[in-house]
């Protein structure tokens, strides 16, 4: 793994180069950044499982499936027990989709673990079991995207690839173009310049991105940076322009009665339902609706939601259509 014997055993790293000067920063600024940046990483980086010498590439995989849109602290016991029960593709892939699901918990977005589990199968059909390193590879995979294929390839492989996400575009933003926040959504701009600032070196580029994105995580942090701390703050442009706001506040996302939140909670009924049940424990909030005993806490949880028939009908035809749900005379079950 390329985690703990590149970025945090060694005392210092060597001076990468740039593949070409990023907008309004010099080779020599660029070269600073990199240093500054990776020697704080190797000082602070987190101690987290899947970046230590014992990780698969399939544990690598794993935790960037996890981790998108959802907190590390959310994602590790998850992400242990999932390891511990399906340490390989071939594992995961032996089980029905189902039981990724349930096993997915409440990290939310569950269609992320059957993506998962097709992409386990992938593997085992297209690749003899093991994650393929390449990011073209990646990408063919089922629900690999741009970013988690260019992760997968720089933190499992150590092989370069640019990888950019919201972290990695904040620190860019602040540190060399002087804004408050990245754009709302990732550009052709962004793109250029996070290109324009990885190092030529393969081993460099691979520390550059973890800790450009755990800076982003742990000090340059959308709502309260701690410049105090960051070790690049004399370099930074938002800092050095006297730190102006965004052109927007960034909105947490709503979750109190929308649609995601009584999703969520028919999901966590069947979860809990090891056999299918009738629909209607999860589809008809009547108090004569009695739910078996070692439901109730969460048929009780999924009642008081208070969500209109309407809203129910469509979350629920909706956990259909998208395959986390399965219907038969009247029973349903992940």
């Amino acid at each position: 793994m390329f985690y703990p014997s590149s970025m945090t055993s060694s005392p210092r790293t060597p001076h990468p180069r740039a593949v070409s000067t990023a907008p309004h920063v010099s080779c020599a600024q660029t070269e600073q950044l990199h240093q500054l940046v990776g020697d704080w990483f190797i000082a602070n980086a987190r101690d987290l499982p899947w970046r230590r010498a014992e990780c698969s590439a399939w544990g690598v995989m794993v935790s960037e499936f996890m981790l998108q849109q959802t907190p590390v602290k959310r994602v590790l016991p998850v992400w242990e027990e999932w390891m511990r029960r399906w340490p390989t593709p071939k594992d995961l892939a032996a089980e029905e989709s189902a039981e990724a699901v349930r096993a997915w918990g409440r990290l939310g977005y569950p269609r992320r673990a059957q993506r998962l589990h097709a992409a386990a199968q992938a593997i085992v059909l297209e690749h003899h079991g093991d994650v393929p390193g390449t990011y073209e590879q990646l990408l063919a995979l089922p629900g690999v995207g741009s970013y988690t294929a260019a992760a997968i390839t720089s933190f499992a492989f150590g092989r370069r690839a640019t990888v950019i996400d919201t972290n990695i575009r904040r620190v860019h933003a602040r540190a060399i173009s002087g804004k408050g926040l990245p754009n709302k959504s990732l550009n052709a701009a962004e793109t250029r310049l996070a290109e324009a600032l990885m190092p030529t070196d393969e081993q460099a580029s691979c520390l550059w991105n973890a800790a450009t994105m755990e800076l982003g995580a742990l000090v340059c942090t959308a709502k309260s940076p701690t410049c105090s701390i960051c070790p690049i703050r004399h370099l930074c442009a938002w800092v050095a322009a006297g730190k102006p706001e965004a052109e927007y506040t960034p909105q947490g996302q709503s979750w109190h009665g929308t649609d995601r939140q009584l999703r969520g909670a028919m999901m966590a009924v069947l979860r809990e339902a090891h056999h299918p049940i009738p629909k209607e424990l999860i589809t008809n909030f009547s108090p004569d609706i009695v739910a078996p005993k070692n439901l109730s806490t969460v048929v009780k949880s999924l009642r008081t939601l208070g969500s209109s028939q309407e809203q129910i009908q469509r979350c629920y035809e909706g956990l259909l259509a998208d395959g986390l749900a399965s219907e038969k005379d009247d029973l349903v079950s992940l």
